[in-house]
C-alpha cells in the first residue's frame, strides 16, 4: 500500500513539473526595443483608414487604439506586448501589432496601446509605461467603455 501511494505521488509530481513547462512564464517579458527608433529608420506605417478595414474595424475601441498607436508609435516601439505575438507572429514590440490588423483582433494589444496613450498624456516616461504594462495595469481598461 505504501508503495502505491509513493508511486502515485511520484507520478503526480512528474506530471505537474512537465505540465509547468507548457505554460507561459509570467516573468518572461515579450520582445520590445530598449530605445526609440533611430532617426531616419524605415518602419512600417501604422494602419489607418481604408487599409484598416474588415468586420468590426469601425468599433470605437479599435479606432481609438489604432489612433493611439499612430500618435505614440515611437513609444509603442519600446513596449512589450503581452499577447506574446513576438512568438506567434514575429513582432518585436507593441508597435508591430498596429502595422497590421493584428491589433484590431486582440484585446491585449488594444488595452496596452490605450494605457500607453493615457500615461503619455499624464506625462509618464516610457520606462514608467513599460513598468505599468509589465505589471498588468492594461487589464484594467474596459474596451466596452471606449467611445
Amino acid at each position: 500500500m505504501k508503495r502505491r501511494v509513493l508511486s502515485l505521488c511520484l507520478i503526480t509530481l512528474v506530471a505537474l513539473t512537465t505540465m509547468a513547462q507548457w505554460k507561459p512564464n509570467p516573468y518572461d517579458t515579450p520582445a520590445y526595443n530598449a530605445a526609440a527608433p533611430a532617426k531616419g529608420k524605415k518602419m512600417n506605417p501604422i494602419l489607418s483608414g481604408m487599409r484598416l478595414s474588415g468586420a468590426g474595424s469601425d468599433h470605437p475601441a479599435i479606432k481609438a487604439s489604432y489612433k493611439a498607436a499612430a500618435e505614440n508609435a515611437d513609444i509603442l516601439y519600446q513596449l512589450p506586448c503581452y499577447c506574446y505575438c513576438d512568438r506567434s507572429a514575429g513582432h518585436n514590440s507593441l508597435r508591430s501589432c498596429f502595422e497590421s490588423e493584428h491589433g484590431a483582433h486582440c484585446d491585449v494589444c488594444m488595452k496596452e496601446a490605450l494605457l500607453a496613450q493615457q500615461m503619455t498624456k499624464q506625462g509618464k516616461t516610457v520606462k514608467q509605461i513599460r513598468a505599468a504594462i509589465m505589471n498588468g495595469d492594461f487589464q484594467k481598461i474596459d474596451l466596452n467603455k471606449i467611445k
